[in-house]
């Protein structure tokens, strides 16, 4: 892979350049990650707020989550799409939500967590880490 990697919205009212290879890729399985992805688990690239290069107007969500810690997110004002998550103790971690880069290789989770509220249907490849819910 070659860095910057650029990203956008459905709508490209915002974009971004990831700048530097994610530390690790999960696959979340969590109800709240289905409702987000209207699908069986929602992907996120941890980075680090200083590799992203973001244009545009954002705005703001944020939820408590199990362990009593502030889940956020930035989003596109426009078309919702979501851009990354963060915990605003900690808002140099970013949770990159990485299905609107334009070069997507990237995608390859090497860990799934909140199995325990996991599709039924879908089936974890093997190999990778598994997490009952949060590690």
């Amino acid at each position: 892979m070659q860095y910057p990697i650029s990203g956008s919205c459905q709508c490209g009212g915002v974009t971004y350049r990831l700048l530097a290879a994610p530390k690790m890729v999960v696959a979340c399985h969590c109800k709240e990650c289905q409702k987000l992805s209207t699908s069986a688990f929602s992907i996120t690239a941890m980075v680090d707020a200083a590799d992203l290069d973001i244009q545009g107007a954002l705005q703001d969500w944020s939820r408590k989550a199990e362990s009593g810690n502030t889940s956020a997110a930035k989003f596109c004002p426009t078309c919702g799409n979501r851009i990354y998550h963060y915990d605003p103790a900690n808002p140099s971690a970013i949770k990159l939500k990485p299905s609107n880069l334009s070069d997507t290789r990237i995608i390859q989770p090497t860990a799934h967590v909140w199995v325990s509220e996991k599709q039924d249907w879908y089936q974890i490849p093997e190999g990778v880490k598994v997490f009952d819910k949060q590690p």
